[in-house]
């Protein structure tokens, strides 16, 4: 009789150990599904297009152009990238980038440039790593397109920069500067190149900006004219300008909201041609070019600032968790006379990881409780709390 009450017992203590385990199993796969893949479809779904105006043209709607927005992806090298660093950023920015195609269907994504952080100094090997790496996690369908800028950790600060590495930059992503869509024209500006010092990567930059300055010119003119006469005309439409470096500001001082500069940083002053542009450069721009919009990555942090004219530069945060908590990208609603933004935000990591947190501390409870190790009043609550949860 003792033997059978023995042998039961060991029964129960196995099925006991399998139910643990068939708990502990769920827990751990339901938490890892949660933070890690659907967690960003629960937050962009909030996420909405924002309304623009919009004319009419005979029986139609005037077209919307639907475009994202995002800067300083910074995917890491094989210098300064720990493998466990590259996997979790990495997996963060795919899963972001492609449930943010899914769920929001935008027509073109434009990345305003450091999109690897160490194209600067990298090897032909480790280039080609670091662009199959970032080809597998911002793919995308054919029905988007996929424009890029360059950046200061693409092809290096100004003493940095040479041929080499801009036509290596040129030949993944393309060389083009002028891209028009919908009546939207955008002017994408290597603004490493604006350096302003004659060298000869910056004299082809601005001679590039002038010829695309009078292209936008020639679309400002009535037809016939004769600078303009025999050309394919753009749309009728001031330009939207990206480009990685913002224009000039003093400081971040002005720039407000969850997703700025901390406090303690934006009263620093800026430097010109290494955290902006310089004022003579900016405002070669805004001559040349005359844009409506200006969009810009570089300090990973937002902020929106109003130029003379009357034109908006928002500066785009960083995208990746490596640079800042609370990621995001902006999403903007297009017409040939007018635009319409908003942001969309990513799932803020210090959320995830404390959700983590608590789910191995629910764990550790679970273990404990089924080999009653915990302490006497706390097994006690623990037994009380399942018995009602049988109830």
């Amino acid at each position: 009789m003792a033997l059978l009450r023995w042998g039961l017992g060991r029964q129960n203590v196995h099925r006991s150990s399998r139910v643990l385990l068939l708990k502990l199993t769920v827990i751990v796969i339901s938490v890892l599904l949660l933070c890690e893949y659907f967690i960003y479809y629960l937050v962009i779904f909030r996420c909405r297009w924002p309304e623009v105006k919009t004319l009419a043209h005979g029986d139609s709607q005037e077209p919307v152009l639907k475009a994202m927005f995002l800067a300083d992806t910074h995917l890491l090298g094989e210098i300064r990238g720990h493998w466990l660093d590259k996997l979790r950023r990495e997996w963060q920015m795919e899963r972001a980038f492609q449930t943010a195609l899914w769920l929001l269907q935008p027509e073109v994504v434009f990345i305003l440039g450091d999109i690897f952080d160490e194209g600067k100094w990298s090897t032909p090997q480790a280039w080609a790593d670091d662009v199959q790496r970032f080809q597998k996690i911002f793919r995308h369908g054919s029905h988007v397109q996929l424009k890029v800028v360059i950046g200061n950790h693409d092809v290096g600060f100004h003493y940095q920069m040479s041929k080499y590495r801009i036509k290596r930059f040129e030949e993944v992503f393309s060389s083009e500067r002028l891209f028009s869509w919908k009546g939207v024209n955008f002017v994408m500006v290597n603004s490493v190149a604006m350096e302003g010092d004659g060298c000869s990567i910056c004299s082809e930059a601005e001679a590039e900006l002038r010829e695309i300055s009078r292209k936008l010119n020639c679309s400002r003119e009535v037809q016939g004219s004769s600078q303009c006469e025999g050309e394919q005309r753009l749309p009728f439409s001031a330009p939207v300008l990206l480009q990685h470096y913002p224009l000039y500001r003093a400081s971040d001082a002005n720039c407000s909201g969850e997703d700025a500069a901390p406090p303690e940083e934006r009263n620093v002053p800026f430097k010109e041609k290494y955290d902006v542009l310089s004022q003579e450069a900016s405002q070669k721009l805004m001559w040349w070019l005359q844009p409506r919009l200006v969009l810009s990555g570089h300090t990973h942090s937002a902020c929106e600032v109003l130029h003379p004219g009357g034109v908006l530069e928002v500066s785009v945060p960083s995208f990746s968790w490596r640079n800042r908590n609370n990621p995001s990208f902006i999403m903007g609603s297009l017409t040939s006379r007018d635009y319409a933004l908003s942001k969309c935000y990513l799932p803020f990591e210090d959320r995830v990881l404390t959700t983590y947190g608590a789910a191995v501390s629910f764990l550790v409870l679970l273990v404990l409780a089924h080999f009653e190790r915990l302490p006497s009043s706390l097994l006690s609550g623990w037994k009380r709390w399942r018995m009602h949860m049988r109830r």
